[in-house]
């Protein structure tokens, strides 16, 4: 089989189409025909040699979480899916022993990783992680849902963003700013977010988003968008600079959660800002497999409709995270077979 393998941490152009022997299920595993799989920021961070995962001695490596298609077998022990069943992954790896997977929930794991193998015609899945897909479900359509739309309903989660409320997304165009934007929407909230770029709020706008700024400068946001309202809650994706902002802006007693640090793995902001405001800073990393059997629900019962930027044939998986570099895209670019 074809993989699309990361054999230099260099960028774009470190990605090698590859043979590789076709998967063979274990016990417990089952190998699925991938039909289609997002790419993320996690994956190009890798790509880019910026992660503590993947380092040289790994290459070739091949990468790849959000994983949709069909199975083609399965190991010993096996029986919630068999051949033939679409299916969507839930990336999660936990150890299956700590207080987080007993009592959960599971994303906060204490040995918690990610599945990685996705890039590739098939991949070797831990089959209780797979999840099955009604027929109006298309898999390319599941496959730009695990990672940004289980990290922003998570985050909602966390913020307790309920109807009426005010949710502030800075870089609402990224793929976790357009799911965060969408869900807040399923969920009775509005959103202000912010872009780069004003033409790529365009976008946005029309899933949902109800007030779009554009601009990067913190100080300039911090009057733009404080002339919207004051935010209930603050998804904040990018880090850096954007934490001090969103403590600026968001009410007393509000929640802002950060799973990210595209703008910086740093931040500064006033400690007594913080704690006489009542104000909360929560930390959260993807979401549950309940989240991502739910995110499913939404989009079969029509709730919900994930935005794909583009497509791309396994063999142009570079061109896939050049656009993604780019920052030109808004949603989530897929790699299909």
């Amino acid at each position: 089989m074809r993989v699309a393998a990361f054999t230099d941490l260099t960028g774009p152009n470190g990605v090698t189409i590859v043979e590789r022997p076709d998967p063979e299920p274990g016990p417990g595993e089952a190998v699925v025909d991938v039909e289609a799989c997002a790419i993320n920021r996690h994956d190009l961070r890798i790509l880019e040699g910026d992660s503590a995962m993947v380092d040289t001695d790994d290459l070739p490596f091949v990468s790849g979480l959000d994983v949709a298609g069909t199975v083609a077998d399965v190991g010993d022990g096996v029986t919630a899916v068999e051949p033939g069943d679409r299916v969507v992954l839930c990336p999660n790896e936990t150890c299956g022993q700590c207080r987080f997977c007993r009592e959960g929930p599971e994303n906060q794991c204490e040995r918690y990783s990610l599945f990685h193998g996705g890039l590739a015609e098939a991949a070797c899945v831990r089959a209780d992680r797979l999840l099955p897909l009604p027929e109006s479900v298309a898999t390319t359509t599941a496959a730009a849902l695990p990672t940004a739309y289980m990290t922003a309903y998570r985050m909602l989660q966390r913020a307790q963003a309920g109807p009426g409320d005010l949710v502030f997304v800075p870089g609402a165009t990224g793929g976790v700013g357009v799911a965060s934007v969408q869900l807040a929407a399923v969920l009775g909230a509005r959103t202000v977010g912010t872009s780069s770029s004003a033409a790529k709020l365009d976008r946005p706008a029309d899933l949902g988003l109800d007030h779009g700024v554009q601009g990067t400068d913190p100080d300039e946001l911090r009057e733009s968008v404080g002339a919207v309202g004051t935010p209930d809650a603050i998804l904040n994706h990018l880090g850096g600079p954007y934490t001090e902002l969103g403590l600026d802006l968001v009410r007393r007693g509000g929640r802002m959660v950060i799973c990210g640090r595209t703008a910086g793995s740093r931040s500064e902001f006033d400690v007594p800002d913080l704690f006489l405001g009542h104000r909360r800073v929560i930390g959260s990393t993807m979401g549950t497999q309940g989240d991502l059997e739910m995110l499913v629900d939404l989009v079969a019962t029509g709730d919900l409709a994930p935005e794909v930027e583009d497509t791309y044939p396994l063999a142009a998986t570079g061109e896939a995270f050049a656009a993604m570099q780019d920052r030109g895209a808004v949603g989530k670019p897929l790699v299909t077979n």
